[in-house]
């Protein structure tokens, strides 16, 4: 498995998202949480296993929730880029990139 960081924003986004969840219900958040490190975990363990995706990233989607992981493979390490819901403008992340 490859070494995951998160962007500051990314990891903004998934703290906000599983507030948001949990205010919602008692322990979807929790769920929302699981979820999403489920998603990252298998991008660190299969990195080019993930959908391609614009700007030479990838994408790993979580059971349950309308979310998509987009990363950015390194080599020595995966980066996530965004946690980003379905409905959002799609590449609002891109200036996270590495390089650009």
């Amino acid at each position: 498995m490859k070494p995951v960081r998160f962007h500051p924003e990314a990891q903004v986004e998934f703290a906000a998202e599983a507030k948001y969840y949990d205010e919602r219900s008692p322990g979807l958040g929790e769920r929302f949480t699981s979820e999403i490190e489920a998603a990252v975990e298998l991008a660190s363990a299969f990195p080019q296993m993930g959908s391609p995706h614009k700007y030479g990233t990838r994408r790993v989607f979580p059971k349950r929730f309308p979310f998509s992981v987009v990363y950015q493979d390194l080599g020595f390490e995966l980066v996530i880029l965004a946690i980003a819901p379905f409905p959002r403008k799609p590449v609002y992340w891109r200036k996270r990139k590495s390089g650009g």
